[in-house]
């Protein structure tokens, strides 16, 4: 079980642990939009040579023009993870802290970092503080104003944004100046349902886009980030469109688990999180009957449910419901 709580899309592990059960699995926890950008004809995709700088910068380009910044402060990276990962390297200002609970690769960003409470960076003055907003996996939401008060009192702030493109008023970004001291983290695969292209993007000053570029070298992301990542984010209409469905699909999410006796909270459309004493009784239930969810270590009564795709998917997720 503890492959299960350690991150989300394991179906694999699953259906291992739970051979009974029926298939297909669906896939409720990973918070990944399940209805994926497509379109038709499909973006061309030359692998017989390597993605070129220039377009690399027009992907760049696409996604600031997404984001609401320059595309000098875009940096395109092999998942929002790797750029989390190597932030230790950008040599920002001691004391690290996390705001936990969240993402769980915070906690392993600076080694010794220390974890702190969401109502408690107000106080903040110093040092580097990583959080994320939407936060996952409760899905609450800071305003911008408030988070660029850290950075006011003296502090560097990194924010993951995951899962903000679903929320876009929430975003940081729009709002920063190139003197501001914070780092913003983007995910592709999230809100475009295709987390196997492995695309991300920091966005942060110049000495920082400057420091990281020089770390990932000169191809940092594949010709199929490149040929995908373009055409997506230029895709306004189904951008519009896909954010409107996301939150009549989680809004349906909520009603149904109200009528289970579930309340959900969070305000990200991508995943919603239910607290309950019966949580893992109620993961094994859902298990048995081919759905994955995500329970987590560090709160045991906490189970995180994503967006059913379609009709069929939430008319099996009512019915496990239904039979506990």
């Amino acid at each position: 079980m503890t492959g299960l709580r350690a991150h989300g899309g394991r179906v694999d592990l699953a259906a291992t642990l739970y051979p009974d059960a029926p298939t297909p699995w669906i896939d409720l926890s990973t918070g990944i939009n399940p209805c994926a950008w497509r379109s038709d004809p499909l973006p061309p995709v030359d692998l017989t040579t390597l993605p070129s700088p220039a377009s690399i910068a027009v992907l760049e380009e696409a996604a600031a023009a997404m984001f609401g910044t320059d595309s000098a402060c875009v940096l395109a990276l092999p998942g929002s993870e790797i750029g989390l990962r190597l932030l230790a390297g950008l040599d920002l200002p001691r004391p690290a802290r996390f705001v936990a609970p969240s993402y769980a690769t915070h906690a392993e960003v600076f080694g010794h970092a220390s974890a702190v409470m969401r109502p408690t960076i107000d106080n903040i003055e110093d040092g580097t503080l990583l959080l994320a907003n939407p936060n996952n996996p409760d899905g609450l939401l800071d305003k911008p104003e408030r988070l660029l008060a850290v950075t006011r009192n003296g502090a560097w702030l990194v924010v993951d944004e995951a899962f903000v493109d679903l929320v876009p008023s929430y975003s940081i970004v729009p709002h920063l100046r190139p003197s501001d001291r914070v780092i913003v983290f983007r995910s592709f695969g999230k809100t475009f349902g295709l987390p196997g292209v492995r695309l991300g993007f920091m966005i942060a000053p110049p000495a920082q886009v400057s420091a990281m570029r020089h770390r990932l070298g000169s191809w940092p992301v594949s010709a199929c980030a490149v040929a995908y990542g373009t055409a997506a984010y230029r895709d306004s209409a189904w951008i519009d469109a896909n954010r409107l469905a996301c939150i009549d699909r989680a809004a349906r999410l909520d009603t149904m688990l109200a009528r289970h006796g579930l309340h959900a909270t969070g305000a990200c459309p991508l995943f919603r999180l239910v607290e309950s004493s019966a949580a893992a009784a109620i993961f094994d239930r859902l298990a048995h009957a081919g759905i994955l969810t995500r329970t987590f270590d560090h709160e045991p009564h906490w189970l995180r449910i994503g967006l059913p795709r379609d009709d069929i998917a939430f008319d099996r997720l009512d019915r496990a419901l239904a039979h506990g």
